[in-house]
């Protein structure tokens, strides 16, 4: 294991150890706060179809800003996990459309039980918002490793389209800087519960 895939996993351990420690009422609380920033942004109040995804465990609550977004009209596509780790997409319907899925042991998903859309579907979004478990000052997003939404990335990046990318994180997961390799691609903002932290200027700004 060379230098830099160590200590991204070091951070990944430290940042984990934090959300494991949030208490329920605290992790509820950021979910409401959450949605509210979320639903503020102008790039969603504008977007006809929003990429996104359901939070487990200790992530920053997505259900009710799902709901409102689905109540917009807003198209909203979820990703469904496939066996090499890349991401199908379906249609989110409603949490009560939502099935429980769980893939070579690890932690149980919450995917969208209707038709998929195939993995090009996501190239369809004005917005993405992405899971991560901290983001730099520069828009270095941190994921799990799993490399499922580095794969999305670059599959927008090869179609040539740029929809605005987000990640949700809680407020101490805005952090100065992580470890970078040439793969990963900045993120536009970042949304926590107190707020938005944006990274790149607009085109024409």
């Amino acid at each position: 294991m060379d230098e830099l895939t160590e200590r991204k996993r070091e951070v990944r351990r430290d940042l984990l150890a934090v959300r494991a420690a949030m208490a329920d009422d605290e992790v509820a609380q950021a979910a409401e706060e959450l949605a509210r920033r979320a639903l503020e942004l102008p790039e969603l109040a504008a977007a006809d179809t929003v990429a996104a995804y359901v939070s487990v465990g200790r992530e920053p609550g997505t259900v009710r800003l799902l709901n409102v977004l689905r109540e917009r009209g807003v198209r909203v596509l979820l990703p469904v996990l496939l066996t090499d780790d890349d991401l199908d997409w379906a249609e989110y319907e409603g949490a009560g459309r939502l099935v429980e899925a769980e893939r070579g042991g690890r932690t149980r998903l919450l995917e969208p039980g209707g038709r998929r859309l195939g993995r090009e579907a996501v190239t369809e979004a004005a917005v993405v918002l992405l899971p991560g478990l901290a983001v730099d000052r520069r828009g270095v997003r941190m994921g799990r490793g799993g490399g499922s939404f580095d794969r999305v990335l670059a599959r927008l990046a090869e179609a040539g389209e740029h929809p605005d990318l987000v990640a949700l994180v809680y407020g101490h997961e805005v952090v100065e800087e992580l470890p970078r390799e040439p793969h990963d691609l900045p993120v536009d903002a970042a949304v926590t519960p107190e707020g938005v932290h944006r990274f790149r200027r607009s085109p024409g700004e």
